[in-house]
């Protein structure tokens, strides 16, 4: 397992209407095949950044994802909402305290 991570920022004005798309397709992205986990952040300084920080089971389940439909529609809404080039990275969780 393995753990994504996006960072977005957003034209403030578009805030909302990600946030709206977001809640309507938040738990499909949650049961595509291989998503273990799925959670939405906000910087506590910027409003405008937000991170996604996602479970995939294997790099190939994340790849099914970022080729299917769902993925499409919900890239093609939310890439016109940016104000800069969004960033993503594959990590392995090295140590984890609950």
């Amino acid at each position: 397992m393995f753990v994504r991570i996006v960072k977005m920022s957003f034209h403030e004005e578009k805030i909302r209407d990600f946030l709206e798309n977001f809640e309507s397709v938040k738990d499909k992205i949650r049961n595509a095949d291989g998503n273990r986990f799925l959670e939405l952040y906000q910087d506590k300084n910027d409003k405008c950044i937000f991170f996604t920080y996602s479970y995939w089971e294997t790099e190939q389940d994340l790849e099914n994802y970022r080729q299917s439909e769902l993925f499409n529609t919900v890239w093609d809404f939310t890439k016109k909402l940016f104000n800069a080039k969004p960033e993503a990275w594959s990590v392995d969780k090295l140590v984890s305290l609950v």
